[in-house]
């Protein structure tokens, strides 16, 4: 599947393009997931705040760095941030419970520790540097997950 490549002028433009991602994200939240990769302040936790406050929470959304998972419960079912900068493999996540994270959206930061999530994830989301601003790239890796991409591309 083909990446499709956006520029984001600015924060705002980060919020907004994660609103056009929630709108594109319709039905259950169950078995989602998606990675957000790129360098430390590309605008990783500034997308997953988007994306959690479009959804309808409206209480803080604090980086699950500490954490590891951030749970929110939202109209249209659960949400986890989940940061995995401080674990190292697949082990790791199942002894804390990633497994019984399925019934709601998984929104992943820092998923190439634990390359394994690519083969299960929908859509891969990176953000990286440009000048000022930012570009998301953007991959479907599921029909599903195609479908984000194509909506959110043709509302851009």
């Amino acid at each position: 599947m083909t990446a499709q490549i956006i520029h984001l002028a600015d924060e705002a433009a980060t919020i907004s393009f994660s609103e056009r991602c929630r709108d594109a994200l319709t039905g259950s939240l169950a078995g989602w997931t998606i990675l957000l990769e790129g360098e430390l302040g590309a605008g990783k936790s500034t997308f997953a705040r988007g994306l959690i406050r479009a959804f309808g929470h409206h209480g803080a959304v604090p980086s699950p760095t500490y954490t590891l998972v951030e749970p929110y419960e939202v109209p249209a079912g659960n949400i986890y941030h989940i940061d995995l900068y401080r674990i190292s493999d697949v082990e790791e996540l199942r002894y804390l419970g990633f497994n019984e994270l399925a019934d709601g959206l998984r929104l992943i930061e820092w998923p190439e520790r634990v390359p394994a999530l690519a083969e299960t994830a929908d859509l891969r989301i990176k953000l990286a540097y440009d000048g000022d601003g930012r570009t998301a790239t953007l991959k479907g890796l599921t029909g599903r997950g195609a479908d984000v991409v194509g909506q959110v591309i043709s509302k851009h």
